[in-house]
């Protein structure tokens, strides 16, 4: 089995652009973008990993057994032309098998001053890919998946609609969101520190549950929940007789656990 590995461009500057790349307003008047696209064929089962810095990562479950990708590129600076310069320098480096696909906005070294940039990632992958989304500065959306996902961010928060499957969804800065619309083997863990953590699970989902939280509520509501223990700060106990793992927790923000 063979790796093809390919990187687009190579980040080298003028000394007189500067790079600070950070997600979010840039307060510069240059802007350029482009559009960076690829289709692979990925195994029944595969891997799929994306790898950001500063943007969105959509994932979308689909039908077939294609992944196709389609990055915003998006460069900010004083003039246009500037930007246009850093545009064409943005690297985005590919690692693909035919079990394995990994996408990965490569980190600019060092620390300059003056640009910045931002990749925002479209992505549609068979339904059952095992999944692996991070990004510093930027959200990350998740839709109709079954396989095992892990979503990870700092900056941002993460949603996930209609996923039938486990998820580890962690984030340090904002919102996690999960609805799952069934209920496997693997374990459900879901954290962030500043944010509230919702889930929604089906009324007939078996799970074994533990939530912690340090400033905010704890509710379970609309689902059949014997608690084993009980506290503002902390509850665990068994829905619907117990079954799947599930973590929830945060530490400034509301726990919101609840049926579809």
């Amino acid at each position: 089995m063979t790796s093809r590995v390919r990187t687009i461009g190579a980040f080298v500057l003028p000394l007189a652009l500067a790079l600070a790349a950070c997600d979010g307003p840039f307060n510069l008047p240059g802007r350029a973008a482009d559009e960076w696209t690829r289709s692979y064929p990925l195994a029944d089962g595969g891997q799929l990993q994306i790898s950001n810095t500063n943007g969105i990562v959509e994932i979308e479950g689909v039908t077939g057994s294609m992944v196709d990708v389609r990055a915003e590129r998006v460069a900010h600076a004083t003039t246009d032309s500037a930007a246009r310069e850093l545009l064409s320098r943005i690297v985005i480096k590919e690692d693909v098998t035919p079990t394995r696909i990994s996408i990965e906005s490569e980190r600019t070294s060092g620390f300059l001053m003056g640009v910045g940039y931002e990749v925002h990632y479209h992505v549609r992958a068979p339904k059952n890919t095992v999944v692996r989304a991070t990004t510093t500065n930027g959200r990350i959306v998740l839709t109709s998946l079954s396989g095992k996902t892990t979503a990870a961010t700092t900056n941002g928060g993460v949603s996930a609609n209609a996923l039938a499957g486990g998820i580890t969804a962690k984030s340090t800065n904002g919102r996690v969101a999960v609805e799952l619309t069934a209920l496997g083997a693997d374990e459900v863990d879901l954290r962030t520190t500043n944010g509230q953590v919702s889930l929604t699970l089906p009324v007939d989902a078996k799970a074994d549950l533990d939530a912690s939280v340090t400033n905010g509520a704890i509710r379970v509501t609309g689902l059949k929940f014997e608690a084993s223990d009980e506290s503002r700060r902390h509850v665990s106990g068994r829905i619907n007789g117990g079954g799947t793992p599930i973590t929830v927790s945060t530490t400034n923000g509301a726990i919101r656990i609840g049926a579809q």
